[in-house]
């Protein structure tokens, strides 16, 4: 099993930073997962925002790459995201996920959530003036 607590959500205002934080464990947990971060917004479906693989190579979806930046401590067992110049279309429920099977990320890589097996219960972002 892999247990996956994500923090660092709160309230902050447009053009504002948030520093988001998974803290992994369990015993089927490795360095070697898979890790992304998938946002959902009420009333809309659960959508990728950026993954990274144990090399720490990157991937964001097009329309935040400039703004947010995901990154891992694999000694703490930690993947951050840190989202700079929030949007209040950036609101949402933030979740980390992990994919077991591993693998490599490239600049390509475009996942799905059916892609990643475990899943944290999600932090709150809210950008409001």
């Amino acid at each position: 099993q892999v247990q996956l607590v994500e923090s660092g959500g709160g309230s902050v205002q447009p053009g504002g930073s948030l520093r988001l934080s998974c803290e992994a464990s369990g015993d089927a947990y490795s360095v070697h997962c898979i890790m992304a971060w998938f946002r959902q917004a009420p009333n809309k479906e659960r959508g990728w925002v950026a993954a990274i693989d144990k090399d720490s190579a990157t991937s964001y979806a097009d329309s935040l790459k400039a703004r947010f930046s995901i990154s891992r401590d694999n000694a703490k067992n930690t993947l951050y995201l840190q989202m700079d110049d929030l949007k209040p279309e950036d609101s949402a429920i933030y979740y980390c996920a992990a994919d077991l099977r591993g693998g490599h990320v490239w600049i390509g890589y475009r996942p799905s959530p059916g892609d990643f097996g475990y899943w944290g219960q999600g932090t709150q972002v809210t950008v409001s003036s």
